[in-house]
């Protein structure tokens, strides 16, 4: 079965993979700015430091973006249609882990990382109940 999507949904799938790869980075460059140290309630002053990071504060927006496009796209897909476009986003982070953050990227860090989208591509293959010919007569406000 093909899947007939529309811009705007391919328009969240992108912004799934896009959220969640860069809302963590930025969550990632903003902790090694806040420190080293142990960021807990016994350490209040981090957390403070933390809270008012704008690079954590930018991740934080960007995942609270990633959760809403997720879900609405749960709303009209299946989970394995859905999930391919955040293992993708494995890829983006991994660059963006490279290149911006500068993490050393070891041979098992990056066949993991293929291991991930090669079984997300895996159970994605699989039959789709994404499109609900029923559903769509329903919205189009015809019968069957």
């Amino acid at each position: 079965m093909t899947h007939r999507l529309k811009p705007s949904q391919y328009a969240v799938l992108v912004s799934i993979m896009l959220t969640a790869s860069v809302g963590d980075t930025c969550l990632s460059h903003g902790m090694t700015q806040v420190g080293q140290g142990h960021v807990d309630l016994h350490h209040l002053g981090l957390v403070l430091h933390a809270i008012v990071n704008p690079w954590i504060d930018l991740g934080i927006l960007l995942l609270i973006g990633f959760f809403a496009c997720y879900t609405t796209a749960l709303s009209w897909a299946d989970l394995t249609f859905v999930m391919p476009s955040t293992a993708f986003g494995y890829v983006v982070l991994t660059l963006l882990a490279r290149f911006w953050l500068h993490e050393r990227l070891t041979v098992s860090r990056c066949l993991g990382i293929a291991l991930i989208i090669c079984a997300v591509g895996f159970v994605a293959g699989g039959p789709s109940r994404t499109e609900h010919p029923l559903l769509d007569h329903m919205d189009a406000g015809t019968a069957l």
